[in-house]
């Protein structure tokens, strides 16, 4: 997965790969050209003590030292620059795949992992490439062309090369073997430990209401330790693998220093030769040693790249048709015929047999217990889950074969769990309508009872909202919610309890306002304050993921014992009649 990952995100930058290679070629070579010229300077120049050649050879080593140090920074310039939009790309490619998923996708990975696998993992796999890309050409031919050079400058103390050589590459080896495991075990726990920190962060209220801080942070403690212990794990190999490679590097210096100095005192071979020799096993060493570090990061980088891989080759369960349908009208006509619906792994389906219209210019409530299946009525509509049974239609049109695009044009829906992102108030109220103007928000706002606190603000709609709304009150934030969903001007409204944290008069007054702005549109209300609900034009009792009853206000306080117990439940007997 890993070469099908960068080959796949490295092909736009083909050019600048060649450049790469190109230049660390030039960079190799001129670096192993110096140790040779070294040897003649020593040899020829000042054994005879030949100051011309001296100074001839000089010049043609700082020219070659020139000349590899230009391409070495040229080539690790573009190596970079490729490595960095490789990051990118796949950076950005996760990301638009997480936000084609439903939420049954979402639900299958999580959020912590899915945030680790779109950062970490992507860094990890990045590294690998800006790595790759500066010692990929250079580290073979270095290891190559050295062995060459070496055996040119004497043959006899070959040996050493093949000794010191596998020598090194077996320790290597062997540790990233132990490695391996090691990685895969890491991110796990980066995952676990990013879950409990998010999860503490979001509930960061219900802990301190429940003053339940010393658990979480011995649950805190618990992911951490664990990830702590694996990384001293990996530690523990790398304290082994250093002193390992620079024990072999310093014996093999010692090795050639000896044996090669009984053949200079021999007069088999000139001092140049050994130096030359001993610079060229140390370009031998140094390049299997970068070797290692590129073998290092191959298995974490290779965990990565499949749990990257993961994500991108997951095809959405909720997807466009090829061929989508436009409805030749544009009315807002909502209708459920026998939907039925169960959430992945449910034992029993939280919808059975769904079956109701709601047209312009009317308002359909749905009522019912807590869990009878209220949202997930709703959540059907704009398709943020599919159906298992039966057909939703807009327009006469089922939403199965309209464009998502399509049905965020005419259906706007504000959720049980207001959600603000950070920014302006502007900003946040154009997020269904980016062409909006200043004069349509402010209407959106006073329509939804929020004109009156954002004008109280110094900067009006600049001001700022951060990351969820945190830093307004659940009732300002949800009235910010229903203003962006009027501000997209939709035919069909939905309200999935999003009346709930106003206040009585607040809530009459904004549902007073509504009537005139919705008065040609459908708007589908799920409430649990009866109050709310009492001028519908159709209300729907679910129970158990059933209609059991439907009607106005009036015919189910006669007919429907269900109903009846609700409304006894938060009307006194004067309030009912």
């Amino acid at each position: 997965m890993l070469l099908t990952l960068i080959r796949r995100y490295s092909r736009p930058y083909l050019p600048y790969i060649i450049a790469v290679i190109v230049l660390q070629l030039a960079s190799t070579i001129a670096a192993l050209y110096l140790p040779s010229l070294n040897a003649q300077i020593i040899d020829e120049g000042v054994s005879r003590g030949d100051t011309d050649f001296i100074w001839r050879t000089g010049g043609v080593m700082l020219l070659v030292a020139f000349v590899q140090v230009a391409t070495a920074i040229a080539g690790v310039y573009f190596g970079s620059k490729t490595a960095m939009a490789v990051g990118r790309d796949i950076r950005r490619g996760v990301f638009r795949k997480v936000t084609s998923f439903s939420a049954k996708d979402v639900n299958v990975f999580g959020a912590p992992t899915l945030i680790t696998r779109g950062t970490n993992d992507v860094q990890q796999v990045q590294m690998l490439v800006l790595m790759g890309l500066n010692f990929m050409v250079s580290t073979p031919i270095m290891c190559v062309g050295g062995i060459i050079m070496a055996l040119r400058e004497d043959l006899s103390l070959s040996w050493l090369v093949w000794v010191s050589v596998p020598v090194l590459v077996a320790v290597v080896g062997y540790l990233v073997v132990r490695l391996m495991p090691l990685f895969r075990s890491m991110q796990d726990k980066i995952d676990r430990i990013n879950a409990v920190l998010r999860e503490q962060i979001i509930g960061i209220r219900v802990v301190r209401a429940f003053v339940r801080e010393p658990y979480e942070t011995k649950r805190f403690g618990a992911a951490n330790e664990d990830l702590t212990q694996v990384s001293l794990k990996i530690g523990a190999l790398f304290v082994l693998m250093f002193p390992a490679i620079g024990m072999i590097l310093h014996l093999s210096t010692a090795a050639v220093l000896w044996f090669g100095g009984q053949r200079v005192d021999s007069g088999e071979m000139q001092v140049g030769a050994l130096t030359a020799f001993l610079q060229y096993l140390l370009q031998i060493l140094i390049a299997v040693m970068m070797g290692t570090f590129m073998a290092m990061m191959i298995p974490r980088a290779s965990v990565c790249a499949d749990r990257i891989g993961e994500v991108l080759d997951v095809e959405p369960s909720i997807h466009d048709p090829k061929q989508p349908i436009t409805p030749e009208r544009l009315e807002g006509v909502v209708e459920y015929r026998n939907v039925s619906f169960a959430y992945p792994g449910a034992e029993e389906p939280v919808l059975s047999n769904i079956s109701f219209t709601a047209r312009p210019g009317q308002t359909t409530a749905i009522i019912g217990s807590t869990g009878s299946g209220k949202t997930s009525l709703l959540s059907l509509l704009p398709r943020l889950y599919d159906i298992a049974d039966g057909d939703v239609l807009l327009d006469g049109v089922s939403v199965n074969q309209l464009d998502r695009s399509e049905i965020t044009k005419r259906v706007a829906m504000v959720p049980q769990r207001p959600y603000l992102f950070s920014g302006t108030i502007e900003y946040n109220l154009r997020f269904g309508k980016t062409e909006a103007t200043d004069d349509e928000l402010w209407e959106a706002l006073r329509v939804a009872q929020g004109e009156d606190f954002v004008r109280e603000k110094k900067k009006g709609l600049d001001s700022r909202i951060s990351q969820g709304g945190t830093n307004v009150s659940g009732g300002q934030r949800q009235r910010l919610c229903i203003a962006r969903a009027l501000v997209t001007k939709p035919k069909v409204y939905l309200f999935d309890d999003s009346f709930s944290a106003l206040d009585v008069a607040t809530d009459a007054r904004l549902r007073s306002a509504l009537k005139e702005t919705t008065a040609d549109a459908t708007v589908i209300i799920v409430a649990q304050r009866i109050s709310t609900i009492t001028e519908a034009d159709q209300i729907l009792v679910l129970d158990n993921g059933r209609i059991v009853d439907r009607g106005t206000h009036e015919e189910l306080l006669e007919t429907s014992p269900t109903y009846q117990e609700i409304v006894e439940s938060q009307l006194s007997v004067e309030e009912m009649a």
